[in-house]
């Protein structure tokens, strides 16, 4: 008797697939080879290179005395005074620059500007991977202004070293929240414009303190 339906045909099909399996036509796989090229120059240059290709704003600092000059000229130009920051060493680091910041999360939601630690950052791709263990979810997407206070010791080559090293980190307590930030926020869903800052800040800074003095 032939099926009566084109979903019975389909399902006979997939039963004799399942059945009569073909052989492996691939049974010599490299799966740790890399397959991206590691970049040639250092791996600062290689991530404000692409950080800023995705449009970030990445500004290098030598030092902390540097950073506190940096970030003092960067809210003046922009005439910035509202800053929210919920993490202990980056309060004292702000302190010690002589910026002025808020805490408490009921202001978060009238904060012009966030200003979180993270994970690693990514030197290929120009990504910040960040987590629950740095301030949540809140802090990073509600500001208009975005500023990320990192060292050169959190650079990683790539997505999957970012990956393998937070896992070492954490071990089997992985944060709840896991995520990859590559620039401003942005989306082209409607009618293919670009809009930037749809569903989070339109602006991402990168204070980048070196940590690594060479002999």
């Amino acid at each position: 008797m032939e099926d009566s339906t084109s979903k019975e045909k389909i399902l006979k099909k997939i039963r004799k697939a399942l059945i009569n399996k073909s052989p492996k036509q691939y049974t010599a796989i490299d799966l740790e080879s890399e397959i991206f090229v590691q970049p040639s120059e250092s791996l600062e240059i290689a991530f404000a290179e692409a950080f800023t290709d995705v449009s970030g704003k990445f500004i290098f600092c030598v030092d902390s005395v540097d950073f506190a000059e940096n970030i003092n000229y960067l809210m003046a130009d922009n005439n910035w005074q509202e800053v929210y920051c919920n993490e202990p060493i980056l309060q004292h680091l702000l302190t010690k620059s002589g910026i002025t910041y808020t805490s408490t999360p009921d202001d978060l939601l009238n904060t012009t500007i966030s200003v979180t630690s993270c994970e690693y950052l990514v030197a290929r791709t120009g990504s910040i991977l960040v987590s629950s263990k740095n301030s949540g979810r809140k802090t990073i997407i509600r500001p208009p202004v975005h500023m990320v206070i990192a060292y050169a010791s959190q650079l990683v080559p790539d997505i999957k070293d970012a990956l393998r090293n937070i896992k070492q980190k954490y071990d089997n307590n992985l944060p709840s929240f896991i995520s990859f930030i590559t620039g401003p926020s942005r989306t082209a869903d409607i009618e293919k414009t670009l809009i930037i800052g749809a569903h989070g800040p339109k602006e991402l800074y990168m204070f980048l303190i070196d940590d690594i003095k060479e002999a």
